[in-house]
C-alpha cells in the first residue's frame, strides 16, 4: 500500500516533470484528478486509487522504484531505443527492471559511470546542475599539461558564447608527452570537456567517468550493471537534498 503524497511530488516521482515543474503543469490546468481538473497547489492522491491524468494520459507511479549503475563502454548510444539502430545501455539493463531510463548523458566515445533508474524526481535532480553534484571524469590527453592550461581550465572556457563554471583538476602526470589527470566538474553540456580541453590546447584521447557525486564506478567491470545499496542510495539522495523516507 503506498501512502498518500503531495501531487507535484506524485507527478515528480512518476518522471513527469521536477516538482517546481509540476506545480506549474497544475496551475496551468493539465492535470486532472479522478476526471476533475485540479489548479491548487498542496493537493494529495492516493497512488493506489486515484485516477490521476496529465493532458488526458494517465500516470502511475513505477511498481518499484529501481537504482542502478552501469559502466558504460566506449560505442554505446545512452538511450534505451536508438532509431538509427546503434548500440544503446539498454543492452545492459536485466529485463526484469524495463522502465528505467539513463539519468544525464554520457558521450558515446566516452566510458564510465552512468547511474540508471525508473524514479523521476531522483533523475531530474542529479541530472540539473543547480544542485551542482560532483562528476568526476579520468582524462589522458596529448601533449604536457601544464600549470597554465590547469588554471585556465579551472576558471572556465568560453564554450558557445558562456564561460563553463569552474573546475577542478588534480592527480596531474606526464609520461612520454601524454598527461593524465582528473578533472571535476557540476555541469553537463555536450561534449564539455573534450571541448575545454581542446580549447586549451590538448586533444582527449580517452576519458572515463568515475564519479558521481557520492557514487563511485569502483571495479565495475565495462558492460556490467548493480544496484545501489541502501547505503548508497541514501546518501544520494542527501546529496540532492531529497527527503529519505
Amino acid at each position: 500500500m503506498t501512502p498518500s503524497m503531495r501531487l507535484n511530488r506524485f507527478l515528480a516521482r512518476a518522471g513527469v516533470a521536477s516538482r517546481r515543474g509540476a506545480d506549474r503543469i497544475v496551475v496551468s490546468g493539465r492535470v486532472r484528478i479522478n476526471g476533475r481538473t485540479v489548479r491548487e497547489h498542496g493537493v494529495t492522491v492516493d497512488p493506489d486509487s486515484d485516477c490521476v491524468e496529465v493532458d488526458g494520459h494517465r500516470v502511475r507511479l513505477p511498481e518499484q522504484a529501481t537504482y542502478i549503475i552501469v559502466n558504460k563502454p566506449i560505442g554505446y548510444v545512452v538511450t534505451m531505443n536508438d532509431p538509427q539502430g546503434r548500440k544503446t545501455v539498454a543492452e545492459f539493463v536485466p529485463r526484469s527492471l524495463a522502465g528505467v531510463i539513463p539519468v544525464g548523458r554520457l558521450d558515446v566515445d566516452t566510458d564510465g559511470l552512468l547511474i540508471m533508474t525508473n524514479d523521476g524526481e531522483l533523475a531530474h535532480r542529479v541530472s540539473h546542475p543547480s544542485f551542482e553534484l560532483d562528476k568526476v571524469y579520468e582524462v589522458l590527453v596529448g601533449g604536457v599539461l601544464s600549470e597554465k592550461s590547469v588554471r585556465r581550465l579551472e576558471r572556465g572556457i568560453s564554450l558557445d558564447g558562456t564561460v563553463t563554471a569552474p573546475a577542478t583538476i588534480d592527480s596531474v602526470s606526464t609520461s612520454h608527452n601524454r598527461s593524465t589527470c582528473r578533472i571535476t566538474i557540476h555541469e553537463g553540456r555536450k561534449r564539455q570537456i573534450r571541448r575545454m580541453f581542446e580549447a586549451a590546447g590538448h586533444s582527449v584521447r580517452s576519458l572515463r567517468r568515475v564519479r558521481i557525486g557520492p557514487i563511485e564506478l569502483g571495479d565495475l567491470k565495462p558492460g556490467h550493471s548493480r544496484s545501489l545499496t541502501e547505503r548508497e542510495l541514501q546518501v544520494l539522495r542527501e546529496a540532492v537534498e531529497l527527503d529519505t523516507e
